[in-house]
């Protein structure tokens, strides 16, 4: 072996290495951009608003459908997965995408970008989520398939947390229309090397029961849309009811977010009865019922919504703290969240050399209780000027916490099903995904929004204000309090009529109210950290293989 050998045999190493992970940057590139939307737009929406001529209200109705579209459809795109075989939807789910970023990167008003990124955005990502999990499966094995899903996991982790710096960084110095060309570009890179990835898994022939993706979509669709617009409406007592005619609708007294998540839930119990009627009459079903009977499975489905509740709580206060309390743009608020996506990469890739040692459960348990330390220093930050180091502290430790969940969730679950269900287990993912997150919105938002507006009335009615000046803001509060920046706050009031030295003090009453109420919303953070512990049970104690294949004795597949 002479010396021009060495370079030759290290760059025929690096290319079979390449060669061996060329899927997973495929894949990889098409996890990212699917996670991408849901955070990128946290620091950018008040600049979006400006250039279409809209409100934040017509913003946050995009965003929720955006969510809505795809725990609605999610099943049915797994199952078109089936249908179609698994690459070719990826290939038409990311050129679906394609076509709804370039819409909304060109949207000339709400309308085309809701219709854009809402529903045509939502409708490709329901083909390729599946779709990459499942071929992940077919092209790994063993260690490889670990070590695979927990580079997806940190790709998601990476696209969740770096959202609001690359959405602050282009919306700050370009233009935030610039994100969805670039969601382009990666997409049109996963059609053209889609051909490089196997797929081993046989296309089934078989029919889609329609009644059962209405009510799968239906029931999901009322129990997120319920939970989302929990902070307005209210969970039971009715708050902000919508009205016709002057009329407040309130069956009986009672919220419509409580009367839209039992409809939902009563639509979901009827459709898991159709997909056991359906298997008992030897038809096809949208769902095996019977793989939420498997325990790995279901307790790993289960962390994982919980996982994304964590994380969508997280990613609705910490901007709300950084631009509303403290003043930050969108650049500064996108910088003060990076310690966590830096941390997620580099323990989603410790949590995979860790589960050569530890057990699956093991590792979950530890991301888990670094989740709640992390909720209890975040909590320990909040002051008015963010003098603390315990905030980037806490969001390293938050990212911590979730890479080593996401080094072990996928490759988990995966591994607790046969091959021919890993696409039905993509969708389940995606479902459980997208409820966590607006479980983790709904619930962590109707608490500080509420809390805000419970400790501003308690500020107000406890100040040196005068009573005909509390009544002035009482009235303009009636329909509750609004998050809005701290500084403006004296502003609105001089424009209510308030003195400016009375303008000042309620400015200062909101600026107190707001951290309270943030304060509030951290500790019900810890409380869902908390409670995600119990969800770990199932998560087995050793390295997950995958199943042998075994027939269903009472379903055609």
């Amino acid at each position: 072996m002479n010396e021009r050998t060495l370079p030759a045999l290290a760059g025929d190493k690096i290319g079979v290495v390449m060669k061996k992970w060329f899927v997973v940057l495929i894949l990889g590139a098409a996890q990212f951009v699917m996670v991408l939307d849901s955070t990128v737009m946290n620091v950018s929406i008040s600049t979006v608003v400006s250039d279409l001529d809209s409100s934040v209200t017509a913003m946050q109705t995009a965003i929720t459908f955006y969510t809505l579209t795809m725990a609605a459809t999610m099943l049915l795109g797994a199952k078109l997965g089936d249908i179609w075989g698994r690459r070719r939807a990826l290939v038409i789910g990311s050129i679906v995408y394609a076509v709804g970023s370039l819409m909304t990167a060109f949207s000339p008003n709400m309308a085309v970008l809701f219709l854009g990124w809402s529903i045509i955005e939502g409708l490709g990502a329901v083909l390729v989520i599946p779709a990459i999990a499942a071929l992940l499966a077919d092209n790994y094995e063993g260690r490889d398939r670990v070590t695979a899903f927990a580079a997806i996991g940190a790709v998601s982790g990476a696209g969740v947390a770096a959202g609001p710096l690359i959405g602050g960084f282009m919306t700050t110095y370009f233009s935030w229309r610039y994100v969805f060309v670039g969601e382009v570009v990666i997409l049109l890179f996963v059609v053209i090397f889609a051909r490089r990835i196997a797929e081993k898994s046989q296309r089934q022939s078989i029919r889609i029961d329609l009644l059962s993706v209405l009510l799968s979509a239906l029931g999901l669709v009322g129990v997120v849309f319920g939970m989302l617009q929990s902070k307005v409406w209210g969970w039971i007592v009715p708050l902000h009811s919508p009205e016709i005619n002057g009329v407040e609708i309130a069956p009986l007294g009672i919220s419509l977010t409580a009367w839209f998540i039992v409809v939902g839930v009563v639509l979901l119990v009827l459709f898991f009865a159709r997909q056991r009627s359906l298997v008992a009459r030897g038809r096809d079903p949208l769902l095996h019922a019977d793989l939420l009977s498997i325990r790995q499975l279901r307790s790993g489905l289960s962390v994982l919504g919980g996982q994304y509740a964590i994380i969508a709580g997280l990613f609705f206060m910490v901007p709300v703290y950084l631009q509303m309390t403290l003043g930050f743009n969108a650049i500064e608020t996108g910088w003060r969240i990076f310690p966590l996506s830096v941390s997620l990469i580099l323990f989603s890739i410790f949590g995979t050399r860790l589960s050569t040692r530890w057990s699956p459960r093991r590792v979950v348990r530890v991301g888990q209780w670094v989740l709640v330390a992390s909720a209890i220093l975040l909590l320990t930050a909040i002051d008015p000027r963010l003098s603390s180091p315990a905030f980037g502290i806490g969001m390293f430790c938050a990212g911590a916490g979730l890479g080593l969940l996401a080094s072990q969730l996928g490759n988990v679950n995966m591994s607790s099903v046969t091959a021919k269900d890993t696409s039905e287990v993509g969708g389940l993912q995606g479902v459980f995904q997208n409820l966590g997150s607006s479980l983790g919105t709904a619930l962590i938002g109707s608490i500080l929004i509420g809390a805000l507006a419970s400790s501003f009335a308690s500020g107000v009615a406890q100040s040196a204000l005068p009573a005909e000046t509390q009544a002035i803001i009482n009235a303009e509060t009636e329909g509750g309090v609004a998050i809005v920046p701290a500084s403006t706050v004296e502003q609105i009031g001089q424009d209510a009529g308030l003195t400016a030295d009375e303008a000042e003090t309620l400015q200062e009453i909101y600026i107190e109210s707001q951290l309270s109420s943030l304060r509030t919303a951290f500790f019900g953070l810890i409380v869902l950290a908390l409670l995600s512990l119990m969800l770990s049970r199932g998560i087995p104690n050793e390295v997950p293989l995958p199943r042998t294949p075994a027939p269903r004795a009472t379903t055609a597949r």
